[in-house]
Formats: C-alpha cells, structure tokens, sequence
C-alpha cells in the first residue's frame, strides 16, 4: 500500500475511527486501524469486537493495499506532522513508512487479514431519518442509561419503530426518559432494539444538525450510516421492561415554575451533596417552592422559587442529578412537574417527551 493525502484530511478520519479503539484491548490487532487503499479512496477502520467504525477519505492511491497500524501512535504522529501532503507506504515485513515535508517515521503495524471484518448487511431494510431529530432524541433519553454491569439490559436506549413513529426510552431503575416523533420513512416490519451505550455515544458524536441517517437492522446487530461513516453495532439481547406500566395518567394540579430558575437552584443545593447524602428537599406551597438542603459535617442551603400551583402542600426529595440531567437538556421557558406524593415519582411531560424520576427519603 502506498498513498498520498494531506494532514487535514487524514487526521479528522483517524479521530472518528480511533474513538473506539481500547487502550486496555485484550487482542493486539484492537488496538490498531485497518488501513485498507482502493482505487482513489482510503478506507479506515475500527472495532472492539462490540462496535465498529468505518470511514473513507479521498486519496492519491500510488499502490493499492491494506495495513494495519497501533491507533493511538499513528493518531499522536500525524497530529504532530506539518501541514500539507503525508505519504504513507507499507512494506512488506509490516512496517509503514509515514513521511512528511521534513520528518519521516516508521511504525511497526500488524498484517490485514488478522483483522475482523466489518460485518455486512446485505437486502435488508433501510431506514431514513433526520439526522437532527435522532440526536435530539438521543439528548434528550441516553443521560437516564443504567451503568450498573449487573442490569446489563437496561445499558442501552430502547429503539422501537412502527406506525410512522420512532420512539426511543432509557431508564435505570430510578428514572426514565422517553420521546417519540413522527418520521417519513415508514417500515415494513415494526424494529425494537436495544442500543448499547458506548454505541449511542459514537452514534450521538457523529449526527449533524442536517442531512440524513440511514438506520439498517441485521441479526443481532444494527448500522447506521452518517454522511458515509458507518456505525455497526451488536444489539443488547434481552427483555426490556414495559415502561408504559410504570408512568402514571396525568394529573390536573400541576407545579408551574420557571425552567432556568428550578435549574439554578437547584445546582446551588446540590453543592452541598456528598454520596452518603444526596437528596435535595422541595416544599410545594401555592405560590412558591422552597429547595433546600441540609447535609451533616457540611453545612444547609435553602432558596426559594415562584411557583403556579393549585393542589395539596407536600414535601418530598429527589436526587438532584436526576433533575439536573433533565433540566439542561430542555428549551422551554416554563415546564410543569406533576407530583402526587413523598412517596410517588415525579413526571415531567413535554409533548412527546416525557421524564419520570423517583423520589428519595429525606
């Protein structure tokens, strides 16, 4: 393999493939790019065995070939090389020669062919939607993903497809986030799957605000196309649980406030939060809201906010991060928290987003 290419274009390429590459990989062949040269393009590629990236770039092909080469060393070398045209050539014994205008290295690469293939997907489906409307679902649900290796179903967003619309929910016991849009391109066939974690956040940090991605569904994976970076990854098998069971009817005596007022407070209380001590109180009157905390060995806050408000006074805690997560993520300058006890969640509804947090004791 043998080709020419300039920094600038080489170097954005290299940053998407390299974003899933394991620095703790367990195979050495992980841990590199597969560099593979066909006529006048470059095509890069990554994976974890879990996740797989795949991006071309427009190249001068002097000799076709493919190579792979450590990620990290060769991300690292081509920032540090001078602007302009790079010439990348692979030797025979394995070792790709990277020459600039003034400065040349040679790395140590592995053979292509110990390399896994980036899976296929051949006569199936496709799905057309928004780039701008999946990242905004995607904001909007994955920060409520469970971390906790033991629920390994919950460690991914929920995607199901039918009738027209897309839905996508993410909860981890506690919380739960979930929004639904109209799209274009109807299915055939209704989708529900479940994304893992790491996927959605390569997916999330590829969409644009325009354009289209391409969504397709194989057996026990799924490929998203974003503007010719292809996103393959396996599907979390698993039951996820009915979430339409655990939200409640809407209730009439809703808490009216402020967005960017509950926000801020809200922030200023939870500066005084430790791991052992993480609920934040609200006292609901008529007209005001009074967020407060007290954490022992380390001091009380208590702030005040105007509220509308025509049901019962109540008192009840949240964790704060719950709130916040949801909070900075929402436009709108007044939202409405319904609330039906201590002991019950909150739910916020906005539209066709919907958010539901549990309480905590206080």
């Amino acid at each position: 393999m043998k080709i020419k290419v300039s920094k600038e274009i080489l170097l954005p390429a290299i940053q998407i493939a390299q974003n899933i590459v394991s620095t703790k990989a367990t195979l050495p062949i992980l841990s590199n790019i597969l560099l593979d040269a066909r006529k006048s393009f470059l095509k890069l590629n990554a994976t974890d065995l879990d996740i797989g990236i795949s991006c071309e770039i427009p190249v001068e092909t002097i000799e076709e070939g493919a190579i792979t080469i450590p990620a990290k060393r060769f991300s690292d070398i081509i920032k540090e090389m001078p602007s302009g045209d790079i010439l990348i050539h692979s030797k025979k014994n394995n070792q790709i020669d990277i020459e600039g205008d003034v400065c040349r290295f040679k790395v140590n690469g592995l053979p292509h062919e110990e390399f896994p293939k980036f899976p296929e997907f051949k006569d199936k489906e496709v799905i057309r939607v928004e780039q701008s409307l999946l990242k905004n679902m995607l904001n909007l649900t994955s920060f409520a993903v469970s971390h906790e290796e033991s629920r390994y179903v919950l460690n991914g967003v929920l995607m199901e497809i039918s009738d027209g619309l897309m839905r996508i929910v993410a909860t981890d016991g506690r919380r739960l986030a979930k929004i639904e849009k109209k799209i274009n391109d109807p299915v055939k066939k209704d989708v529900a799957v479940i994304i893992p974690t790491k996927a959605i956040q390569e997916i999330g940090r590829n969409l644009k605000d325009e354009g289209q991605v391409s969504i397709i569904i194989g057996v026990n994976q799924i490929l998203f196309d974003i503007d010719g970076v292809l996103i393959a990854t396996r599907i979390i098998e698993g039951d996820f649980p009915n979430y339409n069971q655990v939200i409640p009817k809407p209730i009439k005596n809703r808490i009216t406030m402020n967005t960017q007022e509950l926000l801020s407070s809200i922030r200023r209380a939870n500066l005084l939060s430790t791991p052992d001590f993480q609920a934040i109180k609200f006292e609901v009157f008529s007209d005001k809201m009074v967020v407060s905390k007290t954490t022992p060995d380390v001091g009380e806050s208590r702030e005040e906010i105007a509220v509308q408000y025509g049901g019962p006074e109540m008192i009840v805690g949240f964790n704060p991060v719950f709130l916040i997560d949801f909070l900075k993520n929402v436009d709108q300058e007044q939202i409405d928290m319904e609330l039906l006890g201590s002991d019950k969640p909150a739910v916020l509804r906005l539209g066709d987003y919907l958010y539901l947090a549990l309480p905590m004791r206080i």
